[in-house]
């Protein structure tokens, strides 16, 4: 079921640290330039519901193809190597004045993978997100958002994440609080609507703005904010079949990191006060 069929879909690159030089990124971006050195680097899109649009030009249309999944991941047909990409999807209402955007509105957020290709020479970021359907991971269990500020519910949340490969869970992911991004709650919103409308073509970059038009502005978007650091197995283990990839969010008040791990044995995937996400890949 394509439940965000019509929303936007974009991420963000760069928002914690040390995770760029990991997936080995560090050199697509060596000529952007940002605002602070703890900025993020851009924004990309992997999503552009388009299809309905009365607009005649249709940017990307590899990016068109719906790739959310809550429950699989199918690889590339092509010989290439991908990984997961643990981090936190904000379900958002966008806010515009004509085609500007003015505010991102921050609702739900939940356990996503935003699956990548890792190859070298990619053009676009882009390039290397969405390959086709269940090329990316959304958790079906969103967490209301009470505040998207510091006091919110969210600043009771942790990440972590596991492949379960032979039947055996491995850290994948390191175990971090969400307040451990670069760019967060008020300074985020207000870093991706000025980003959204200001972002050129450029480098690894794309003027998200005129795709965005192309689509008609549409009044919800996805957005992964960044993927989190890997462990050492999570940098050097790539995906491949019956592996199974695991995003867990929780509150870090009630469960220890101990108990989650404990539930993941169990498959307790419903719980209170979490969002997991499992996929299985094929």
């Amino acid at each position: 079921m394509k439940l965000f069929e019509d929303y936007l879909g974009l991420g963000i690159a760069g928002n914690f640290a040390l995770h760029l030089a990991q997936a080995g990124e560090l050199e697509d971006f060596k000529n952007i330039i940002t605002q602070d050195e703890a900025a993020p680097k851009g924004m990309f899109p992997f999503y552009l519901p388009c299809s309905k649009s009365s607009n005649t030009l249709r940017p990307k249309e590899i990016l068109s193809t719906y790739p959310l999944s809550s429950s699989s991941i199918t690889l590339p047909k092509e010989d290439v190597n991908v990984q997961a990409e643990p981090e936190v999807g904000l379900i958002c209402e966008l806010e515009y004045n004509d085609d500007t955007l003015i505010e991102i509105k921050p609702q739900f957020f939940g356990a996503y993978n935003d699956c990548s290709i890792r190859v070298s020479g990619a053009q676009k970021i882009s390039d290397k997100k969405n390959w086709g359907n269940n090329s990316k991971g959304l958790s079906a269990n969103l967490l209301p958002i009470d505040k998207f500020e510091k006091g919110g519910i969210m600043d009771d949340y942790t990440i972590c994440s596991f492949l379960k490969r032979d039947n055996e869970l491995h850290a994948y992911g390191e175990n971090v609080q969400l307040n451990g991004y670069s760019y967060f709650y008020t300074q985020l919103t207000q870093w991706m609507t000025q980003q959204i409308n200001k972002q050129e073509d450029f480098a690894p970059l794309e003027d998200l703005k005129s795709y965005i038009k192309a689509c008609d502005n549409p009044s919800n978007a996805v957005i992964s904010i960044g993927a989190t650091r890997y462990t050492p197995y999570g940098e050097s283990t790539f995906l491949k079949p019956n592996d199974e990839i695991l995003v867990i969010l929780y509150n870090h008040t009630i469960y220890t990191q101990n108990e989650i791990l404990d539930t993941l044995k169990k498959e307790e995937y419903t719980k209170e006060n979490m969002s997991v996400l499992v996929q299985k890949v094929s």
